[in-house]
């Protein structure tokens, strides 16, 4: 039988400071031309907490607004303020700066996170009264150090600075002397990607609604690597997190594709779960650093504020079928093969129309689509255009071309199977797992019957291949069974019937 998605977690973390000292955009701007107008425009274009708590997409991402509510506001919403500014929601939560350079320290199991005395001392309260954070979690954090000790190792042993309103309050140390796949900034940015994985995953195991012993199996789809220089990227970012969170049954991997990563790692994850090797399965990633600011440039020149200063994370809890919650369709899968080529019309052949057309299905069959659901309030100020939007139009057009759909409905498809993005640009967190959350709420309410995850990636960028990269999925409203004997509602109530149906012709006999 096929697993069931029973619960979803997405937490965004605001990191204003780290936009300016970690996005790559940033600090090859300070090597490349140091004096920059860019670099002294950019401070003030950084947006406060509440600027980012009132904006529309992030309220969306974790789920105090749905995408159709988001929709009827347009596809542009940096000048408007969402009527909803809460910090948590029903998918996770908008974490400040201040604490999560708190949650970096919990997550430090080397002691390489050294943190300002009076910093702790301010924020400790806020991590300590936090609803996920048990005693053993807050009991990690220490009391931190001097912030001469801090400044004594960025200024002379090439620690990471940690900033929070323009001032160091704390560092990432090297973990090795020499090697440089333990320097302080891979240590720094896999701290990141591990911390926001754990809030990630702590948000999805409660909305999940089950015991953290439950959890057999983690695995990572993050964009990260972890390793020294004898193992390079060999892990395990997974088992890191899960040691953190506190699900002691656990054990766990990585999987990368870039973009793509967390498609493929939710297939595994359906497929491990299905086979019955493990009984709940978390696919999860955290953010990265890389990424803020990325598309500054191009904001700051059109006098917007920098929407890159957000760190994304999500993690899907995938289970057995309980008859209740929706299937993960593994007999409809897309994959870009390496026969598959590049051209835009033969990628969306290969991840939607042709796994349709296996199955017996058009491409009108399906009722929402998932793809890049980047926020083009992002990408079209940088020339990128609306990614959805021409994601849909490819989709739209295969349709026409298959005969799935008349040229004049192309501007309805769009609206009825398409969506607006509303994820930060974060490589991996965009790429269809968005929708997972609010597809499965739509089809508990009865609202949705199918939707098809979309995960996309570009291989190239590591320089091993020129190939492109993705993988497809459907995910469906539960048809009613369950595992293991059990039987669902309706099944009992066919049952009922029947047997009265008997009971009743038993009469009629006894009756003659």
């Amino acid at each position: 039988m096929n697993s069931v998605v029973k619960g979803t977690g997405y937490i965004l973390v605001h990191t204003p400071d780290m936009v300016i000292h970690n996005g790559t955009t940033q600090t090859t701007e300070r090597v490349v031309n140091p004096e920059s107008e860019y670099l002294k425009e950019l401070p003030s274009h950084l947006r406060s907490f509440q600027d980012v708590l009132a904006y529309w997409p992030n309220q969306t991402y974790i789920g105090n607004v749905t995408p159709a509510q988001l929709a009827e506001q347009g596809t542009s919403w940096v000048d408007m303020k969402c009527s909803v500014t809460d910090r948590h929601g029903k998918y996770g939560e908008i974490m400040p700066q201040a604490e999560f350079l708190l949650l970096m320290q919990i997550c430090d199991c080397f002691d390489v996170v050294k943190l300002e005395k009076a910093f702790v001392a301010e924020h400790k309260a806020a991590i300590a009264e936090h609803p996920l954070f048990d005693e053993e979690m807050v009991g990690r954090l220490n009391e931190g150090v001097e912030i001469s000790e801090i400044e004594h190792l960025v200024n002379e042993e090439h620690a990471e600075g940690l900033y929070h309103n323009n001032k160091l309050v704390g560092c990432v140390k090297r973990a090795h002397d020499i090697d440089v796949n333990l320097s302080a900034h891979v240590m720094h940015e896999n701290l990141v990607s591990k911390a926001s994985s754990v809030l990630a995953l702590l948000h999805a195991v409660k909305n999940a609604g089950i015991d953290k012993s439950e959890v057999e199996y983690v695995i990572d789809c993050c964009e990260e690597a972890c390793g020294d220089m004898n193992q390079r990227g060999g892990g395990n970012f997974a088992k890191a997190a899960a040691e953190i969170a506190g699900l002691p049954n656990a054990t766990g991997s990585d999987t990368r594709g870039f973009c793509a990563g967390p498609a493929h790692a939710i297939v595994e994850a359906a497929s491990l779960v299905k086979a019955g090797t493990y009984k709940t399965v978390i696919v999860t990633a955290g953010g990265c650093t890389a990424k803020l600011g990325m598309n500054g440039k191009d904001h700051v020149k059109k006098g917007l504020p920098i929407l890159e200063d957000m760190l994304g994370g999500f993690a899907v809890v995938i289970s057995q079928n309980d008859g209740v919650n929706p299937e993960i369709d593994l007999s409809i899968l897309g994959r870009h093969t390496v026969g598959t080529g590049s051209a835009p019309q033969a990628v969306i052949g290969s991840l939607v129309a042709d796994p349709l057309a296996r199955a017996g299905l058009k491409i009108t069959d399906i009722d929402k689509y998932s793809p890049e659901m980047q926020n083009p309030d992002i990408t079209k100020p940088a020339g990128a255009g609306d990614v959805p939007l021409a994601n849909y139009k490819m989709i739209a057009a295969l349709a026409v071309k298959n005969g799935d759909l008349d040229k004049k409905a192309m501007p309805e498809f769009l609206t009825k199977h398409g969506l607006v993005g509303w994820a930060p640009t974060q490589g991996h967190i965009p790429s269809g797992v968005p929708f997972i959350g609010p597809a499965r709420d739509e089809m508990l309410a009865g609202e949705l019957n199918t939707a098809m995850i979309i995960g996309k990636g570009s291989l190239f960028l590591g320089r091993m291949t020129n190939l492109f990269d993705g993988v497809s999925f459907v995910i469906r409203k539960n048809s009613g069974e369950v595992e293991e004997g059990g039987v669902s509602t309706e099944k009992v109530k066919k049952l009922i019937a029947e047997s009265f149906r008997q009971f009743a012709a038993t009469l009629a006999v006894d009756d003659e």
